[in-house]
C-alpha cells in the first residue's frame, strides 16, 4: 500500500512583506523552480562526465598506462567515486558552517586542480591520484546539492524536485560518452580531462551568479568533532536512515559495477566497441523516464511504495537475464539485446531509489541536512565502491558475474525494506 509520509510546503514562503525570517527559514531563491532544478542537475552532472565521458578512453588509457594489466584501467571510475565518498563526509558539515555556495566553489577549485594532475599524469598511479582529487572536489556537488533541496523542500514535494534533478540530470550521462568519443578522436583522451575543467567553470560561474545562499548564518552550527560525532550518532541511530542508506549503497554498488564493466562488456563480450557510445546514449535516455515517473507519482503513491516497486522489479530483471544468458541457448545477438535490457533496467532503477531513499531518510533531518547528506553519502559511496571492484574484476568475458552481483543485491535490500518502521515511528532504532 502506499505510505502515509504528507506532502510539505516549500520551508521559505515569503512573507507579506516580501520579507523572510532569517531564523526561521532561508532565503528563497533568486531563481524559478525550473532552473533551480537545472542547476542542480548541473552540478550533480560533473560526476557523470567524470565517469562516462572517460569510458570511451578505457583502451587508449590501458595501452598508454597499463599495458601489461588492461582490467586496471577500471580503477579509473572506482578511484574517482572513491575520493568522492571520502570527501563526501566533510563536505556537508563545513556547508552546514559557512554556507553552501563557498563548499562547492571550494569543491570546484579542488575538482579542476586533480582534473589537471590526470591530463598532465605520465603513469597510471599519478592518474588515479589525480582521479581521487577529482572526487574529493566532486564530493561537494554530491552532499551540498541535497542539502540545499532540503533547506528548500522537504517530503514528497522533495522527493519530487529531487526525480525531477535526476531526470534532468540524465540527459549529460546520455551524452557524456558521445562527448567523450568526440574528444578522443579531435584531441586525444587526455583532452577529456580539459574538457571537464571547462564544465566545472561554467557550473561554478552559473552558480555563483543566480543562485542566493539557501542556508541563512541564523541556521548555522558550528564545525567542530565532537558536533559532526554526535550528529553523526543521532543520524545513524535511526533505523529509516540505516535501512535507506544500505538501500542506497546496494543500488549504486550496482551502478558503479556497471559503469566498470560496461566497456568491457561492449568490447569484449559482444564485439560492439565502436557502437558503445550510441548505445549507452540510448540507454541512458531511456532510464531517463524514471525520474519522470517517479515525480508525476511519488506524491500520490508514496515513496515506501516506489522503493518496494523497484526492487522487485529489479529482482526480476536480473534473475530473468541470469536465466536467459546463463543457459547458453540464446545466440550471440539474442542475448546483447537481453543485456540491454537488463543495463536499462540497472539505470532505470537509479531514478526511483536513489531519489526516494534520499528522501525518505532525510525527511526526520531536516535540522541536520548538510550532516545527514554526507553521512549517508559518504558511507553509501564507500561502501558502493567497495562492493564495486570485486564485482567488476570478476568480469570473465560475459556480463553474468555484473547479473549475479545485482541480483543479490537488489534481493539484500528488498529483505532490508521489510524491517522499516512505520510513518509515524521515522526515528525508531
Amino acid at each position: 500500500m502506499p505510505d502515509q509520509d504528507k506532502a510539505v510546503d516549500p520551508v521559505c514562503p515569503p512573507s507579506p512583506a516580501g520579507l523572510h525570517d532569517s531564523t526561521t527559514a532561508p532565503a528563497p531563491p533568486r531563481i524559478s523552480k525550473v532552473e533551480f532544478v537545472c542547476m542542480m542537475a548541473t552540478m550533480m552532472a560533473i560526476v557523470a562526465f567524470s565517469t562516462d565521458a572517460t569510458l570511451p578512453a578505457f583502451p587508449q588509457m590501458a595501452a598508454a598506462l597499463s599495458p601489461d594489466a588492461p582490467n586496471l584501467v577500471q580503477l579509473v571510475v572506482t578511484f574517482f567515486l572513491l575520493g568522492m565518498g571520502l570527501g563526501t563526509i566533510v563536505t556537508g558539515p563545513m556547508s552546514d558552517h559557512w554556507g553552501r555556495k563557498p563548499v562547492l566553489l571550494g569543491g570546484a577549485a579542488l575538482y579542476i586542480t586533480g582534473a589537471v594532475m590526470c591530463w598532465a599524469s605520465g603513469s597510471l598511479e599519478v592518474l588515479l591520484a589525480g582521479r581521487i582529487l577529482q572526487g574529493l572536489g566532486a564530493a561537494a556537488t554530491r552532499a551540498v546539492t541535497v542539502a540545499m533541496v532540503r533547506d528548500l523542500y522537504s517530503g514528497r514535494q522533495m522527493a519530487q524536485i529531487t526525480s525531477f534533478t535526476m531526470m534532468v540530470f540524465t540527459l549529460f550521462p546520455a551524452i557524456a560518452p558521445t562527448f567523450g568519443e568526440a574528444v578522443i578522436r579531435i584531441a586525444g583522451w587526455r583532452e577529456i580531462f580539459l574538457s571537464l575543467i571547462v564544465i566545472a567553470i561554467v557550473a561554478a560561474i552559473w552558480l555563483s551568479v543566480r543562485q542566493g545562499e539557501t542556508l541563512p548564518p541564523a541556521r548555522r552550527v558550528p564545525f567542530r568533532m565532537g558536533n559532526i560525532l554526535a550528529g553523526a550518532k543521532e543520524i545513524l541511530s535511526m533505523r529509516v536512515v540505516r535501512i535507506m542508506i544500505f538501500v542506497q549503497l546496494a543500488a549504486f554498488g550496482t551502478l558503479f559495477a556497471m559503469l566498470s564493466s560496461i566497456q568491457q562488456i561492449f568490447d569484449i563480450s559482444f564485439d560492439r566497441a565502436s557502437e558503445f557510445h550510441l548505445w549507452f546514449a540510448g540507454i541512458a535516455i531511456l532510464s531517463g523516464s524514471s525520474g519522470a515517473i517517479n515525480g508525476m507519482v511519488v506524491q500520490r503513491m508514496g515513496m515506501r511504495f516506489m522503493i518496494a516497486l523497484m526492487l522487485r522489479l529489479q529482482i526480476a530483471l536480473s534473475a530473468l537475464a541470469i536465466l536467459l544468458i546463463g543457459s547458453g541457448m540464446l545466440g550471440v545477438n539474442a542475448q546483447f539485446a537481453v543485456f540491454v535490457l537488463y543495463a536499462l533496467g540497472v539505470f532505470f532503477q537509479i531514478g526511483l531509489l536513489a531519489g526516494n531513499a534520499t528522501a525518505l531518510a532525510m525527511e526526520p533531518l531536516g535540522h541536520r541536512a548538510g550532516l545527514a547528506a554526507s553521512v549517508m553519502g559518504s558511507i553509501g559511496t564507500v561502501g558502493a565502491v567497495i562492493i564495486a571492484i570485486p564485482i567488476g574484476a570478476a568480469f570473465n568475458g560475459t556480463p553474468l558475474p555484473l547479473m549475479i552481483g545485482s541480483l543479490t543485491l537488489a534481493s539484500l535490500s528488498f529483505i532490508a525494506t521489510r524491517f522499516l518502521p512505520g510513518p509515524d515511528r521515522e526515528t525508531a532504532a
